[in-house]
């Protein structure tokens, strides 16, 4: 009888241990990690900004006033996955950091997106755009949050194909991204009736497009698509003005464009580009006021739609972490409540985030507007069509994504 109370006691003592252990894991402390390109091709639409919008959202989150400890580092990976990679296990390891965000590079996101995923911490991707973090190389540790190649096929291209543009010719950044948006969108060109004649390739960060631009003039395409981004996006555009490829009867296509490429290119050059984005800063009351209380901070550019990204996606993160009652330090059960809570914040509205990992809202057609029709500093765009929320993205039922249960 006296074994049989000894080791009630026993037991008892180990299970109040093992529930305090538990409650210990769950603490109030957070580190941020803000990984982007700081100093190179993409440091305009994230990098710098994207630090900044983090450290916003750190402060507008509200835990700090209720006792959180929340810390925020950044580094630059200098559109390198390998470095990014390296970066990342570090900062998992020694800086014991708890959430990546930024990530412009698509090949650095998927790079990043696999150490996320080993070291089980969670992964909030607002700057690369490769449909493949929700698709064949989906995790459960990362949400991908404002566009993908899927969305900016689907919305600049079957406008464009809708619109007569129904022959195209892609210059195509050789890299995961680029890969990925001129296959996303040769897929809808194809799918609405339109004809791909061919396409070819160049180096990130490149400075003479003479040479493609001369492939795509010959080949008669009435779409020349873009399939690159930042500098290498706005260096092909002015040359191909001074090559008169749009007065010679061919259109560009954008594929991916931020409101820094069209203050980069000037309004005399960037007017009449269509585009697809999913946040723009004179959009609503509310998205200006961010936009003031950015500026504040950071003088350079109002925030693009990546940087807008990371604010929307901590602050979620962070409803996420209270909801939890503190800081399980585990990835999967992180992302797995945020995917139960429904997204609402003043810059991207309402939406969700789908199994596969895929943030859900509204995307939108923007053209960019005549010097004569910008009234004030940065008003460049104006809005074509509004696409919803259920049809900007790569339906769930056609995802490759293992996370989702095929019925």
């Amino acid at each position: 009888m006296k074994r049989s109370i000894a080791a009630l006691v026993l037991i008892t003592g180990v299970m109040f241990a093992g529930s305090a252990l538990a409650q210990d894991k769950l603490d109030k402390v957070v580190k941020v990690g803000a990984l982007g390109d700081q100093s190179g091709l993409y440091q305009d639409i994230g990098g710098p900004g994207s630090t900044v919008a983090a450290q916003m959202a750190i402060e507008d989150s509200g835990l700090l006033a209720k006792g959180w400890k929340i810390d925020l580092i950044s580094g630059d990976h200098q559109n390198k996955p390998d470095l990014g990679a390296n970066i990342a296990k570090q900062w998992i390891d020694v800086e014991k950091v708890d959430v990546f965000v930024d990530l412009a590079s698509s090949g650095v996101g998927l790079a990043v997106a696999n150490v996320a995923k080993e070291r089980n911490v969670v992964n909030l991707n607002s700057g690369s755009a490769s449909s493949d973090l929700t698709g064949s190389q989906c995790s459960p540790n990362t949400v991908h949050w404002v566009y993908d190649t899927y969305m900016l096929a689907n919305g600049t291209g079957k406008a464009l194909v809708k619109s007569g543009g129904d022959t195209w010719f892609f210059l195509t950044a050789d890299y995961a991204f680029g890969q990925a948006l001129e296959r996303d969108t040769s897929a809808v060109v194809i799918a609405n009736g339109g004809k791909i004649l061919g396409s070819v390739k160049h180096p990130l960060n490149n400075a003479d497009f003479s040479s493609f631009l001369l492939q795509a003039q010959n080949s008669k395409a009435k779409i020349v698509g873009l399939a690159n981004a930042g500098g290498d996006t706005t260096n092909a555009i002015k040359q191909a003005a001074e090559f008169g490829i749009v007065a010679g009867g061919q259109k560009l296509a954008g594929m991916l464009m931020f409101i820094t490429d069209v203050n980069a290119l000037g309004l005399n050059v960037a007017q009449g580009l269509n585009f697809t984005e999913t946040f723009y800063w004179d959009m609503n009351d509310q998205t200006r006021a961010f936009t003031k209380r950015f500026n504040e901070r950071f003088k350079k550019n109002p925030p693009t739609m990546v940087q807008a990204g990371v604010y929307s996606s901590l602050i979620h993160y962070f409803k996420a972490l209270e909801a939890l009652g503190g800081n399980p330090h585990d990835g999967v059960k992180v992302v797995a409540k945020m995917k139960e809570m429904p997204t609402d914040d003043p810059l991207f509205g309402k939406g969700y985030i789908r199994a596969d990992g895929r943030k859900v809202h509204p995307a939108y057609l923007f053209e960019v507007k005549k010097p004569s029709e910008s009234k004030y500093p940065w008003d460049y765009y104006k809005l074509i069509a509004t696409i919803p929320a259920d049809e900007a993205w790569l339906p769930l039922e056609k995802s490759v994504c293992p996370l989702v249960k095929k019925s």
